[in-house]
């Protein structure tokens, strides 16, 4: 049900890392999900950095806000500019053209991330 190649925090994010130390940023089919229909992504400019779990952005839907927290601490190297224009490619696609932003890894993975199964054993938790 979850990409095995991605790894998600418990506030409903993941990232895929990369060979060449960069990762996509975005939330989960899960997250977009509870949402409802995305109308506006807010996230920041290239260069900003931010610290594992830190703010980086919001996501406004018909029925709220919600916070993006980073998932790994890393530097904004690139932004979905396509998201300001089409926010319901969260909806559409979370894990391809709604991914939120990219990422120059500052060290490794945050350790507290959880794997495919870890993450759907939370989800089916929180569901019921």
């Amino acid at each position: 049900m979850f990409p095995a190649d991605l790894k998600y925090t418990k506030d409903h994010e993941w990232v895929k890392p990369a060979a060449d130390g960069t990762a996509v940023v975005g939330i989960t089919h899960y997250a977009q999900d509870a949402l409802g229909d995305v109308v506006f992504v807010d996230l920041p400019e290239a260069g900003a950095s931010f610290g594992a779990g830190e703010e980086f952005g919001t996501v406004e839907s018909v029925k709220t806000v919600s916070e993006l927290n980073m998932p790994t601490a890393g530097e904004v190297i690139e932004v979905n500019a396509a998201l300001a224009d089409h926010p319901e490619a969260v909806n559409e696609d979370p894990y391809g053209k709604g991914w939120m932003v990219k990422i120059k890894l500052d060290g490794a993975l945050a350790g507290d991330l959880l794997d495919a199964a870890a993450y759907e054993a939370l989800v089916s938790a929180e569901s019921h």
